[in-house]
């Protein structure tokens, strides 16, 4: 008998918790691991930072890999892994007693946040749906936005509270708690065909949806695809993460660290409607088209904060640039998902998602280099809209000519 609720939003469920507990503990958690050990230790800000580039370094090194484990074994036994490196980190983290011990605990978190991340969440998801397929890992991927709203702030009180390492003690202890059974549980399954259904619920003997990709991967265009979307996302997140990272240094000078506080805290408002509203268009329409949108979007906010810098263009360039980091971090998996169907997702997006992640890594050391060299942050804001506009090209003549 049909389940009145398709398995499939059962596994985007249990994603959107694993990308609540993997943004909260790895990519926003840096940040508090940044000010905790530097404040109960006293050592030096660039000492820890070393060992957070270390954690990016490796995590974008592992997406290949994790892309074909994913393809041939299922996602459970690499999720379970990632896991238990992610929570071993993050505890770790509160033990450490020299500097140099910092880098095995963020090589750790590092491996984890490579498995719980957008590659394996998206793998996860992929094989699920065909009409959905986009709102599925829009919405998985969502959680993300949570573990920066909610699981941030949570992560800082339990530190307060218990100190270092008591507290991150505390938050590995509960992410295993939560993760590992609710991974081993619901990922018991590696796709519909395992229940004897087709994609998106529909009964395996209609084939289920036949898909509605623009541009569909074939020998002659396949390569040109993926590597267009690659340099386009891999270009438009140096920009974007580079800006994240400078967003309070920037608004500080308009509006002062209460103000650059709150601006920043409306923009990643903003993000998160950015993602309800992907959600529910982005099975609708071409998405190549919808990321060039998005990258002109950030493209003219960017341009407008560089070229008339002043408080009113800061906060309406924020908030737009805010709605459309959603919409570039979740469209790259979602186009290549469309454009290379579902059975070569995992393989052929963990490729693309190790070079994105090696170069959107460097985005806070490219945009503090250029401020050095150029003195202040409007000229860098147009430097990075350039950068943004050659990402939103390769986007669009990539699919061009491979047409």
């Amino acid at each position: 008998m049909k389940s009145k609720i398709f398995y499939g939003w059962r596994i985007v469920a249990a994603c959107f918790v694993i990308a609540c507990f993997s943004w909260g503990l790895g990519l926003f958690g840096s940040s508090v691991y940044l000010h905790a050990v530097t404040t109960a230790h006293g050592w030096s800000i660039s000492q820890v930072s070393s060992a957070i580039t270390t954690f990016l370094l490796i995590s974008a090194a592992g997406q290949s890999a994790l892309g074909r484990s994913i393809a041939r074994f299922g996602p459970r036994p690499a999720l379970l892994a990632g896991t238990v490196s992610m929570c071993s980190g993050v505890v770790s983290i509160g033990q450490v007693t020299q500097p140099w011990q910092l880098y095995p605990c963020f090589v750790l978190l590092g491996i984890g946040w490579a498995t719980l991340s957008t590659t394996g969440i998206s793998a996860t998801v992929a094989p699920w749906f065909e009409r959905h397929q986009g709102r599925s890992i829009t919405l998985a991927i969502m959680g993300a936005s949570f573990g920066a709203i909610l699981g941030v702030p949570a992560l800082l009180y339990v530190v307060d509270r218990l100190g270092l390492g008591s507290g991150l003690l505390a938050a590995g202890a509960i992410a295993a708690i939560v993760l590992l059974p609710l991974i081993a549980g619901v990922l018991r399954y590696r796709g519909p065909e395992d229940l004897g259904l087709a994609r998106d619920g529909e009964a395996a003997e209609t084939g289920g949806a036949s898909g509605f990709a623009e541009h569909i991967a074939t020998p002659e265009n396949r390569r040109r695809l993926l590597w267009s979307a690659t340099l386009a996302f891999a270009l438009t997140l140096l920009a974007q993460i580079g800006f994240i990272a400078h967003h309070v240094a920037i608004a500080e000078l308009f509006l002062g660290k209460f103000g650059a506080g709150l601006l920043v805290s409306a923009t990643g408002g903003v993000t998160l409607l950015g993602r309800l509203y992907l959600a529910k268009i982005v099975d609708a329409v071409p998405v190549r088209g919808l990321a060039c949108e998005a990258m002109l979007a950030q493209l003219g906010a960017l341009l407008a904060i560089g070229l008339f810098p002043s408080t009113t263009t800061l906060i309406i360039g924020s908030l737009i640039y805010g709605f459309a980091i959603g919409h570039v971090t979740t469209l790259s998996p979602i186009v290549v998902r469309r454009e290379f169907g579902a059975k070569a997702f995992a393989e052929v997006y963990g490729t693309a998602a190790t070079c994105i992640q090696f170069l959107s890594a460097c985005g806070p050391a490219f945009v503090g280099c250029l401020h050095e060299q150029l003195g202040s942050y409007p000229p860098v804001l147009l430097v990075s809209a350039g950068v943004t506009a050659l990402g939103c090209a390769s986007l669009y003549l990539g699919a061009e000519i491979a047409d």
